[in-house]
């Protein structure tokens, strides 16, 4: 029936010229940004994941952060025990001299005189072993923690060494001097205590330093698994939409063309009555 109230082939084809402009949008978007995913409205299932482990990604940025922070930490506080241990194998070499009963005593006032600058200078070093406003080694914090996994619930602690002068480890006295060779021989004694003790302490950092790095290097690997992750959902094939893009404007113009007929079909009437 020809009639020029109804066009169902202009209709017909104006729907399939709107569904190959929506699917551009589609494919233009895709290109825009990179995303098949994009948004909740391309498909709320897979954007919910990808939030989720964007989410993840994000805090185990933070938790990078963290154990960086703590390993600073830790490592100037073993360098600082490191730098004490040498001072105190000094210390004892004088002591050691200084026991020779055969020594005068000026020699031993001398000998005196760089053991008392040498026992300041850990004084010194464990007063200015701190990192962020935090010391690990004169008992100013029982203990310091790193986050370990993104949601906080973890974390890896490394405990306190006290290493200032009379304290747990090194027990030499902050005042610790000699004048007689008896004097030299004890202190030779508790300056053999304080590094068997030092050595233990140095043990324990190095330890806690170690595994702050190896988590490090986990919670970046993990993190690139999980970036990974989300482009495997929600990153497009360019490659694919390039393709596809193409594919549409032809049909996108052939839309056109057909609508351009369909559109004409009613002036045939015309002729009907010439």
């Amino acid at each position: 029936m020809a009639t020029i109230n109804t066009n169902a082939g202009a209709m017909v084809a104006l729907q399939n010229l709107n569904s190959t402009n929506r699917e551009m949008q589609e494919v233009q978007s895709r290109i825009n940004t990179g995303l098949a995913v994009a948004s909740a409205k391309d498909n709320g299932g897979v954007f919910a994941i990808a939030q989720k482990m964007r989410s993840d990604v994000n805090g185990y940025a933070a938790v990078g952060t963290s154990l960086d922070l703590a390993a600073s930490t830790t490592d100037v506080a073993l360098a600082a025990g490191e730098a004490i241990s040498d001072l105190l194998v000094e210390m004892k070499e004088k002591a050691l001299a200084a026991a020779d009963s055969s020594l005068d005593t000026s020699s031993r006032a001398a000998l005196n005189e760089d053991f008392k600058s040498l026992r300041d200078q850990i004084g010194t070093i464990v007063a200015n072993a701190e990192f962020n406003g935090t010391n690990l080694i004169n008992n100013s914090v029982t203990s310091i923690s790193a986050l370990a996994n993104a949601d906080g619930s973890n974390s890896i602690r490394i405990s306190d060494e006290n290493l200032s002068l009379g304290g747990g480890v090194v027990t030499l006295a902050a005042t610790a001097s000699f004048a007689t060779a008896g004097d030299a021989s004890t202190i030779v004694t508790t300056i053999e205590t304080s590094l068997d003790n030092l050595n233990q302490s140095l043990a324990r950092l190095g330890t806690g330093s170690k595994s702050l790095e190896v988590h490090k290097d986990f919670v970046g690997k993990l993190s690139d698994a999980l970036e990974k992750g989300i482009g495997n959902l929600v990153d497009a094939d360019l490659a694919k939409e390039s393709a596809r893009l193409q594919s549409l404007q032809v049909k996108q113009q052939l839309g056109v063309q057909a609508l351009s007929i369909a559109n004409s079909a009613p002036s045939t009437i015309l002729g009907y009555f010439r």
